[in-house]
């Protein structure tokens, strides 16, 4: 399936359900595969996603910064909720609702980068550029 722009959706043998899996399953370094996360702000219940390179964790007093409110990891029914999508497949682009996104700086060390495509079975390539024009996102150092 195309999404656009010269971007198709690669349908795996085995669940990427986690940045390790999908890295195996591509043959790829974890490094290059973006975990989308979702947080939820505590005071204005906004939905906030961070894109970060798999090999990374979030910092999230630095997310809570970047955004101007305390954040916590969104439990899997906000996540569905505010993005259409399951923990495990959220797709930094497609949300059902408007998000909040930060892209973690570490993704451009890569000229190409894997994120989930909507499902745990599915991928789409993409360079950190397209990812920042698609999503509208903020460039930060969101990792530990």
């Amino acid at each position: 399936m195309a999404l656009g722009g010269g971007h198709r959706v690669v349908e795996l043998d085995q669940s990427a359900r986690t940045a390790a899996d999908a890295a195996r399953a591509l043959g790829c370094r974890v490094d290059q595969i973006v975990k989308s996360l979702v947080f939820r702000g505590q005071r204005t219940d906004r939905a906030v996603l961070v894109t970060v390179s798999g090999a990374n964790r979030v910092d999230e007093a630095k997310v809570a910064e970047l955004v101007d409110e305390s954040v916590e990891k969104a439990d899997a029914a906000f996540v569905r909720a505010r993005t259409g999508f399951a923990i495990g497949g959220v797709a930094p682009i497609g949300s059902t609702g408007p998000l909040t996104t930060l892209i973690d700086e570490d993704l451009f060390t890569w000229g190409e980068i894997w994120a989930a495509a909507g499902h745990p079975m599915t991928v789409f390539r993409l360079s950190p550029p397209d990812l920042v024009r698609m999503t509208g996102g903020r460039v930060a150092r969101v990792r530990v």
